[in-house]
């Protein structure tokens, strides 16, 4: 009697693996530029990004985000970098539409070798990166294998709440990105159509990797994501505190209104992240890592 061969274990292809390392690399530069150059985007990214608030928040979504794509690509197992691989091509093909409904932003005048150059690298990441990206997903689904078997249920309290956040993500950066004006009088700061849709395109990756974390349902799979989240919620915290009573130069206003509760319900919703990440963080010391590439 002939018996079937069992399907191997599923590994991250090389494509896969090659196309997430270059990207730990992009965000890192990306992150850079918005997050310590923050007041200086007018000649050291792609287009000027005010308030600084706003540069700040996309800088640590960059940052945050290499502790999701760089570990992915080290990987052995596609179940274990699958929330970072589904995020990072959500979020880039968000960005590329919106670089296209508003290239008139950018810098492609400038009369700075460095400020085109910036530029250039932008366009030529969001114009070739996703198209790629998408190939190389479509490929490694396709490859045969299997999962291996679940490792470490998260805790009971820890869907309910990371859900909660998700579906808030999944909301805000829907309405940010398909209808920026009619929800940019509501959002904490002043935002542009563009960088509305730069905000909402971060939100709706971060959404993306909560429910992928939901699906795997499996600590020792969403070690990345985990991570990302817990120093995401922080450098967001850092950005807030930076630029708290940060004054509009062509008004001399606060860009932040404490007096109304916006500011003080985008404070708690990333001291929350912060706390779950921090929480989730800690019971992932207790699971042994399965071995690297």
């Amino acid at each position: 009697m002939e018996t079937s061969t069992p399907l191997p274990l599923k590994e991250v292809t090389p494509g896969m693996r090659w196309i997430l390392r270059v990207a730990s690399v992009l965000v890192l530069i990306a992150g850079f530029q918005l997050f310590v150059l923050t007041r200086h985007t007018d000649r050291y990214f792609a287009w000027t990004v005010n308030p600084p608030l706003t540069a700040a928040f996309l800088g640590a979504s960059y940052w945050a985000s290499f502790v999701m794509v760089f570990p992915a690509s080290q990987e052995r197992y596609w179940s274990n970098a699958r929330a970072g691989s589904f995020s990072a091509f959500t979020f880039t093909t968000l960005t590329t539409v919106a670089t296209l409904m508003h290239i008139d932003r950018f810098h492609f005048n400038s009369p700075e070798t460095i400020t085109l150059v910036a530029n250039w690298a932008w366009m030529i990441v969001y114009w070739f990166v996703p198209p790629i990206l998408l190939v190389l997903l479509i490929l490694q689904i396709l490859k045969p294998g299997k999962d291996p078997e679940r490792r470490a249920s998260p805790s009971s309290w820890l869907p309910w709440i990371l859900g909660f956040q998700g579906l808030v993500m999944l909301a805000v950066g829907a309405s940010l990105y398909l209808k920026p004006k009619a929800v940019l009088p509501y959002w904490p700061w002043l935002l542009t159509p563009l960088t509305a849709r730069a905000v909402g395109a971060w939100l709706l990756g971060l959404a993306v990797a909560a429910v992928a974390v939901l699906r795997e349902n499996d600590l020792a799979r969403d070690r990345g994501p985990i991570y990302c989240y817990t120093i995401l919620g922080l450098l967001q915290l850092v950005s807030l505190v930076r630029f708290a009573g940060f004054r509009a130069p062509d008004t001399g206003q606060p860009i932040l209104a404490w007096e109304k509760p916006a500011p003080w319900i985008y404070l708690t919703f990333w001291l929350s992240v912060f706390v779950v990440g921090v929480f989730a963080s800690l019971a992932l010391r207790k699971i042994p890592r399965e071995k690297s590439v």
